[in-house]
């Protein structure tokens, strides 16, 4: 499957900013919304619309809306929810899920505390929603999970995607589209992203 990475001027402005380590949390958590807007527009480019009749002022139209029930996002604890408002700004009566999952700092590999998803999940395109794809062991972890309650549609958005994590999720789940906003370098040591923006939950957080 494709990986979809966002080109526009904005888009670069807005990450510029988003990696300067003296931005504020204010504004870096007000960028990450931001970027998830631009994201979800893209992911929702193929998004199927029904016919419906509605009555405008002047007369009555046959046009096409969104399904908004159709679809769930699931943020990954904690970064994920920096994303959240922004994407609940353009599909605001979409269901939400959460998928919580911390960093083993010795192994590096996640480990998952938290998983609570819609009733009907399976019926549903589920959007994960990670600002970050390093090494690509939660996103695989959340897939395998999604996968697990039956969901057979999923796309994974996120704002700065490493290649390593990129070729993890092809190789495991072939099937999920990736969408970023750009892909950045390579894993230092630590499985940090180079450059990067450094730990976004932190940033989004004020929590160093």
């Amino acid at each position: 499957m494709e990986v979809v990475e966002l080109t526009h001027p904005l888009i670069e402005h807005k990450l510029a900013i988003l990696r300067d380590k003296k931005t504020g949390t204010k504004e870096f958590r007000e960028l990450v919304s931001e970027l998830a807007m631009f994201l979800c527009y893209e992911a929702m480019s193929e998004a199927e619309l029904e016919e419906v009749e509605i009555e405008t002022p002047i007369t009555s139209l046959k046009t096409k809306k969104l399904n908004e029930d159709k679809y769930a996002f699931v943020p990954i604890l904690r970064a994920g929810m920096g994303m959240l408002e922004g994407i609940t700004r353009v599909i605001p009566n979409a269901k939400i899920g959460h998928i919580g999952m911390y960093r083993n700092e010795k192994t590096f590999e996640p480990v998952n505390y938290y998983f609570k998803v819609p009733k009907g999940i399976e019926n549903k395109e589920v959007i994960i929603l990670d600002p970050m794809l390093a090494t690509g062991g939660s996103a695989v972890d959340a897939i395998e999970l999604l996968k697990e309650k039956g969901v057979t549609k999923i796309k994974f958005l996120s704002i700065i995607a490493a290649p390593e994590g990129i070729k993890r999720v092809q190789k495991e789940h072939p099937d999920v589209k990736i969408y970023c906003a750009h892909i950045d370098d390579h894993l230092n040591e630590n499985k940090y992203i180079v450059p990067g923006l450094g730990d976004a939950g932190d940033r989004i957080f004020g929590t160093k």
